[in-house]
């Protein structure tokens, strides 16, 4: 499904029948969309499923829940909030049990499409990156206050840059000259000067602006709460669809639904049965080769699949 956004630009969703095909157990179920974009999933959801079936999605970024509106279905319900905090916000609904979590996680065409929100090198535009415009620090608010060893952490962790401490040390000379970094345009320069090799075809700031995007908008630490709660909220039989774009993202989703689906026994009572098991892990999916031709930023994609079983959270 293709959706047009607000600045006229389109957005094609990843493993969009794949994804609902996985997810939809139950037609008149409750489901959640972790992360709206411009509705893809949330649009095909609602074509899936039943007159009594109920989809909520979350979105921390203000165009995305200006974009909602556009959805006029009485089944439907947007939130704007991360997907972290499911578990509170469907709380305070009402709502403890779901029969689907669907998380497609990574920023969004539109997002790095559109030139002010600061999240690509391809554009010479102020150094933002937040994906929640209305809160929160900048990267540019970051590497205007943080030290070397922070700076270099967060782009080596990240961004898994191998060169993370030479930019570190580029940018605080830069600081400590009286010439802060205020743009993409800045930023992606001194990355090409300090990044001396690179695989081909890939910009030198591609890992830095990554690690970056990462960490203003906390996008693991929201991933771990967002597994976490989806586990508390699938009801019996319900499923969890995780669609990430790089091996930072999918590492975490792999170890929990593993962590999750094996059998786990007690070293200090080895005779003990072993841990119940709270998923049972379904597929891991990748688009075909006609989807990448289509849509070049599914390349990378990867959708993991479990199944909640009858234990208690």
């Amino acid at each position: 499904m293709t959706a047009v956004t607000q600045t006229g630009r389109a957005h094609t969703t990843v493993l969009l029948a794949e994804a609902v095909e996985a997810l939809v157990t139950q037609a008149d179920g409750l489901y959640v969309d972790g992360t709206f974009g411009r509705g893809g999933h949330t649009r095909a959801l609602l074509a899936a499923l039943s007159p009594r079936a109920r989809v909520l999605a979350f979105d921390r970024d203000p165009e995305a829940i200006a974009a909602a509106a556009a959805i006029d279905d009485p089944r439907f319900t947007i939130c704007h909030a991360s997907f972290g905090a499911m578990r509170e916000e469907l709380a305070a609904r009402g709502v403890g049990q779901v029969q689907g979590v669907l998380l497609d996680l990574g920023v969004s065409s539109p997002q790095i499409d559109t030139p002010e929100r600061g999240f690509s090198f391809r554009f010479d535009a102020p150094l933002d990156m937040r994906m929640d415009t209305t809160r929160g620090e900048t990267a540019a608010d970051f590497l205007a206050r943080a030290d070397e060893r922070h700076i270099a952490q967060v782009i080596r962790d990240y961004g898994e840059e191998r060169f993370a401490l030479q930019i570190a040390k580029a940018v605080v000379a830069r600081r400590q000259g009286g010439d802060q970094l205020r743009t993409t345009g800045e930023l992606s320069a001194l990355v090409a000067r300090a990044v001396k090799t690179r695989e081909p075809g890939q910009d030198p700031a591609t890992r830095t602006f990554q690690a970056l995007r990462i960490f203003v908008n906390a996008e693991l630490e929201a991933l771990e709460q967002g597994l976490s709660a989806a586990l508390q909220l699938l009801a019996p039989g319900g499923r969890l669809v995780v669609i990430s774009f790089h091996s930072l993202e999918d590492r975490i989703v792999k170890n929990f639904i593993t962590r999750e689906s094996r059998d786990e026994f007690d070293r200090r009572a080895p005779m003990a049965p072993p841990r119940a098991l709270k998923l049972k892990a379904l597929a891991r999916v990748k688009p075909g080769d006609d989807e990448v031709r289509a849509n070049p930023r599914a390349r990378s994609a990867v959708m993991r699949v479990a199944e909640r079983t009858e234990v208690p959270a």
